[in-house]
């Protein structure tokens, strides 16, 4: 007997059930010979329109069962792909008849106080990595949804409530684990594979499967200052204009975003905003709750809230405040970003524009504040080159139908357009959707410079291309 999988080049391999079952010997975790539905999944795929099953899927229980599923799919030529969280908007944690690298049994979480580091294995969420350093008070940037894996937020920059005060997830990283193309264990640091570790910093899943990340923690917590007041999405011109300037002098502890949804009917949440198109305005202050509730105080008044839930708040609290707007398995995604260098009254419009006009409720058109210590790092120092932007909006294509896919898709697209007369240029690639432009065009604007020496690392650690089912880079020639 045999098993039909895709190979690395596109085309089909024949598996011998022997070389299968070899496999499956030794692992300690557990290996899957049949394409499993969703619900069949421990961590499911964030994103339903990608619903590629993999042919085989190895649930790694640590590091030598890594090592591994990569040299078996190196020694059959396999296409891969790897899961850790699973939260790939565009997809990268599926493979369709191909192998499947499932971490989600790899989620513990080791805090050492003293030295105010973390260790996260692969398959962590931030919720897990949350849970264990905010009982001492610890935190290190993570994303704003605790349902968000850690490594391929941190692999592609990772930007969260502490971005203006602490920089990207990856700009915290100290060292990593990684099972490498060939099947070896390498420890990437400053110290050690230097070009290894800048290239994980921002430079995607190119370069390995990384089975361990050490963080560097700061004084967070337990208690932050939060700001979210709920305005009538009609006012959100007005809004975006007054956030402009308050951002214009806000200091490297504040983090804010302006968010607009058509907010659900939420048991205990007011009914003023049932089913109603607002605009949040999110602010946390990296720092004294005290001090923090005097400088967030403007964003309540940028207008007439209709609801303010502002206030001291856990930080757990804010880091899982989001989790209702993204679940797994549920809303259809197709988001496209942009940078800009300013907030123009023009870039406003396009702004406003978009929200005015989102054609599901679920969908999202937010504006980011970035700066701060993410423009204190050299855009050439890790791999993440997009820091001197100040400003970037991601226009979140979400819904359920799937009768709706072309055409939100298409006004995701239409809706970007407008707002890139005003932008950079570049894009976030954690915050993009596959589409029918070339990856390569968003991985050119994303890396700028950085794309060349991305390219010589790629061959040095995975000449053949082995992991390709991410946001790609070329290996060097």
């Amino acid at each position: 007997m045999t098993i039909t999988l895709t190979g690395v080049d596109g085309a089909s391999r024949q598996l011998t059930d022997e070389a299968v079952e070899a496999l499956r010997a030794g692992l300690r975790g557990s290996l899957l010979d049949r394409p499993l539905d969703p619900e069949q999944e421990p961590r499911p795929a964030w994103n339903p329109m990608h619903d590629g099953r993999a042919a085989l899927t190895a649930r790694c229980s640590g590091t030598a069962d890594v090592v591994d599923a990569v040299r078996f799919a190196r020694e059959h030529g396999l296409l891969v792909a790897v899961r850790g969280g699973g939260h790939s908007v565009s997809g990268l944690s599926t493979v369709s008849d191909g192998l499947l690298i499932d971490l989600s049994a790899m989620n513990g979480v080791q805090v050492d106080p003293l030295r105010r580091l973390a260790h996260v294995q692969g398959g962590a969420l931030w919720g897990d990595v949350d849970r264990e350093t905010q009982v001492i008070g610890l935190a290190t940037p993570g994303g704003v949804v605790s349902d968000t894996g850690v490594a391929g937020l941190t692999l592609g920059g990772g930007y969260g409530w502490l971005r203006r005060r602490y920089g990207l997830s990856s700009d915290n990283l100290v060292e990593a684990q990684v099972v490498c193309a060939d099947g070896t264990v390498r420890t990437a640091s400053a110290d050690s594979e230097p070009d290894l570790f800048w290239a994980l910093r921002g430079g995607g899943g190119n370069f390995g499967v990384v089975t361990s990340f050490t963080f560097r923690l700061h004084p967070v917590g337990p208690i932050v200052a939060f700001a979210a007041p709920f305005y009538p999405l009609e006012d959100l011109r007005q809004i975006l204009e007054g956030w402009r300037d308050y951002t214009a002098t806000a200091p490297d502890d504040v983090t804010s975003v302006v968010l607009t949804i058509t907010f659900p009917a939420v048991p205990g949440m007011p009914e003023v905003i049932h089913d109603r198109r607002v605009a949040i305005v999110g602010g946390v202050y990296a720092g004294d709750p005290d001090r923090g509730a005097e400088v967030l105080a403007p964003l309540r008044e940028l207008a007439t809230p209709l609801f303010d839930m502002s206030g001291p708040t856990p930080f757990t609290a804010v880091q899982s405040g989001f989790d209702a707007f993204f679940p797994r398995q549920t809303l259809r995604s197709y988001w496209k970003s942009q940078y800009l260098d300013s907030l123009s009254d023009e870039a406003i419009a396009a702004i406003d524009a978009a929200a005015q006009d989102r054609p599901a409720p679920i969908t999202l058109v937010n504006t980011f504040h970035m700066g701060g210590a993410l423009s204190a790092v050299d855009p050439e120092s890790t791999a993440f080159a997009q820091r001197q932007p100040p400003y970037m909006v991601s226009i979140d294509g979400m819904w359920t139908d799937p009768d709706q896919d072309r055409s939100i898709v298409s006004w995701v697209r239409s809706r970007w357009d407008e707002v890139r007369k005003h932008g950079t240029g570049a894009v976030y690639l954690n915050f993009t959707g596959l589409d029918d432009e070339p990856v390569r065009a968003g991985t050119d604007t994303a890396f700028g410079r950085n794309l060349l020496r991305l390219g010589q690392v790629k061959a040095q650690y995975d000449p053949t291309n082995l992991f390709q089912v991410n946001n790609n880079v070329t290996p060097a020639s």
